[in-house]
């Protein structure tokens, strides 16, 4: 067990990466120090932390800094070994790691840029989207988890979702995720909202909405002054 000041995570209340950070700590029942950070005024510790990319999930343990989610989530399997998330089978893990991007760069990207947008460049992303989610819905065929019988790396890499994308989809007037087309995600997403570590540590949802429909209005606006 992690000694709480050898941990800390930085953080934004609403943010999928973060979120799935807290998720593989809490599993694992690693106790951390929790640094909200304020994106539209970032902390000189973020800054200095993470001087590229300048954004959160940051971890901090024992002095080290590891950024961006998929390689903290990585990097705290490989720290504590109790309640493995990547498989042991190198093949296994090979893929846990290609859908966990394939979601990363086609789903999740689009998703949001279709919540945020209107038009034809809403019609492309959403269908980029829904592809992608076609895809996800043939790993997760016939299993309860993608990590089997338990929440494993690429459920937390997926576990989104399970949350934000119904919330996107209300936000941007669109239906990227239907659970008619969709059946066995739906099924999962039921699973994995329900797990009490994935229940007790999500965003509030009104709240949540309230931030989306501003970011998309402000992406509007920025485009429409463009």
């Amino acid at each position: 067990m992690a000694n709480p000041k050898e941990v800390e995570l930085l953080g934004l209340w609403v943010s999928p990466f973060v979120r799935r950070v807290e998720w593989a700590l809490k599993l694992k029942g690693i106790a951390y120090d929790y640094i909200e950070e304020d994106i539209l005024n970032k902390s000189a510790l973020l800054l200095r932390l993470n001087p590229v990319h300048q954004k959160v999930p940051v971890l901090v343990h024992a002095g080290r800094v590891v950024c961006e989610s998929f390689l903290i989530l990585e990097y705290i399997d490989e720290t504590w070994k109790q309640i493995p998330l990547l498989p042991r089978d190198p093949y296994d893990r090979a893929m846990a790691r290609f859908w966990a991007s394939v979601a990363e760069g086609q789903l999740l990207a689009n998703a949001w840029v279709a919540s945020c947008s209107e038009g034809e460049e809403q019609e492309r992303a959403i269908k980029v989207a829904t592809e992608a989610l076609g895809h996800i819905e043939g790993v997760i065929k016939g299993k309860a988890f993608f990590g089997g019988e338990g929440i494993g790396y690429l459920d937390l890499a997926i576990g989104w979702v399970a949350y934000w994308l119904p919330i996107w989809d209300e936000v941007g007037s669109m239906k990227i995720f239907d659970p008619a087309m969709f059946p066995a995600t739906a099924a999962w997403t039921g699973r994995f909202i329900e797990h009490p570590v994935i229940k007790e540590n999500l965003p509030p949802r009104d709240k949540t909405v309230v931030y989306c429909r501003q970011k998309r209005s402000q992406m509007l606006a920025s485009k429409s002054h463009a």
